[in-house]
């Protein structure tokens, strides 16, 4: 039996290689440390395991649940956009459940895309915004995200021809890899261009609550006119440490939110409810562990900032998510440094061709491990590289 065209085209999910080479090294008695994948390493939030302990053993949690997500869920959400960025949202058509922002990503090119069409991509990016593309049958066109341009795509170098044929648009800040944070003007420009070309603008919003220094980022929706032309995904993973609870939210433009809603009502089943009350819980509870999170997550910024510049780079903090990008030493590829560094040090760290052509030259780093461990992650590469030449 062969798989389909799509799948041939389809690599390995770069994590997923990553999680083997784990393996393989703990299995040779290896202590790694794992600089590699942004899964928080801290705890959810007792409130939120509490809400759930209780849910679960409500026998009606234990049906099937709306495809659409319990209204009060979407409530809540609507009431979280409204305090932390003044957006107003209809719950009932403008706010769609998800099971992790990651499948509404690949399942609104399903939802929009015809044989061939093609998807505005960032690159370097998380890899599920071509993946999905392709899956779909579409094709990717690729916006470099350049560290001259701010990491920022430069919307008027799209070919007119291109961007007329383009049926979507996938941007995300703060960023995944690079860290970079896009202001309201950015945002602004892109519904503009999203008007003039007939394009659906998908903002992945997952960091929005992990930035630096006070900063807070915007949310595309803030924008004038981005209803029109776009929807948001978000998730909880990240900002309360619910990674492997799969739990978010695509909300915007209701269309959009209707084709999505209507694609995923008919391939699943909705989240269990009572994750989405423990979702509710953390919506509507005390921030005060979001704040924590931010601090401790700025407190490992600053050491591995000092653990990089001991070794020679000099580089600009990131603002946003919890990732340095970095660039390769000379005389190493993306991938040859990370084979080096995991050979020599022991630490994973991304190459970053894993995330696009425009990733050649660079590897990320993620801030999810304490700062002990960081610590020692950083002298184990200072006693294999020195002071690296760039």
């Amino acid at each position: 039996m062969k798989e389909n065209s799509a799948m041939q085209k389809l690599p390995p999910y770069l994590f997923a290689r990553i999680e083997k080479k784990i393996e393989e090294a703990r299995e040779k008695g290896i202590d790694i440390i794992n600089l590699g994948i942004g899964d928080p390493d801290l705890p959810t939030p007792k409130y939120i395991i509490e809400r759930m302990a209780q849910s679960i053993y409500d026998s009606v949690n234990h049906q099937y649940p709306t495809s659409a997500g319990l209204l009060e869920y979407r409530k809540a959400v609507a009431d979280w956009y409204y305090r932390r960025f003044g957006v107003e949202l209809d719950p009932r058509t403008e706010v769609l459940s998800l099971i992790g922002s990651k499948e509404g990503i690949a399942h609104i090119s399903f939802s929009y895309l015809d044989k061939g069409d093609i998807n505005l991509v960032p690159d370097p990016g998380y890899p599920v915004y071509g993946i999905g593309t392709i899956l779909a049958g579409g094709q990717p066109y690729i916006m470099p995200l350049l560290e001259e341009n701010n990491f920022l795509p430069v919307l008027e170098d799209i070919p007119e021809d291109i961007a007329k044929k383009a049926k979507l648009m996938f941007i995300n800040y703060p960023n995944n890899p690079t860290g970079a944070i896009a202001d309201l003007d950015f945002f602004e420009k892109s519904v503009e261009f999203a008007k003039t070309f007939d394009i659906l603008i998908c903002h992945d919003a997952a960091y929005s609550e992990l930035a630096f220094d006070g900063i807070k980022p915007p949310s595309f929706l803030q924008a004038k006119g981005a209803k029109e032309v776009g929807i948001e995904f978000h998730s909880l993973s990240k900002t309360y440490n619910m990674t492997g609870w799969r739990i978010g939210w695509a909300v915007g433009n209701n269309e959009a939110i209707e084709v999505l809603g209507r694609f995923k009502s008919n391939i699943d089943s909705g989240i269990f409810q009572a994750i989405q009350y423990a979702a509710i819980e953390a919506l509507q509870g005390s921030q005060d562990s979001v704040k924590e999170i931010q601090r401790i997550y700025q407190e490992r910024r600053d050491v591995a900032l000092a653990g990089l510049e001991r070794m020679g780079w000099q580089i600009n903090p990131p603002k946003g998510s919890f990732y340095f990008w970095v660039p390769v030493p000379k005389g190493f590829t993306s991938a040859s440094f990370a084979e080096y560094v995991l050979e020599k040090a022991a630490v994973i760290i991304t190459p970053g061709n894993g995330y696009g052509e425009y990733g050649e030259g660079y590897f990320r780093i993620a801030l999810t491990v304490s700062k002990e461990r960081m610590e020692e992650a950083f002298d184990r590469m200072f006693n294999i590289l020195g002071k690296v030449e760039l």
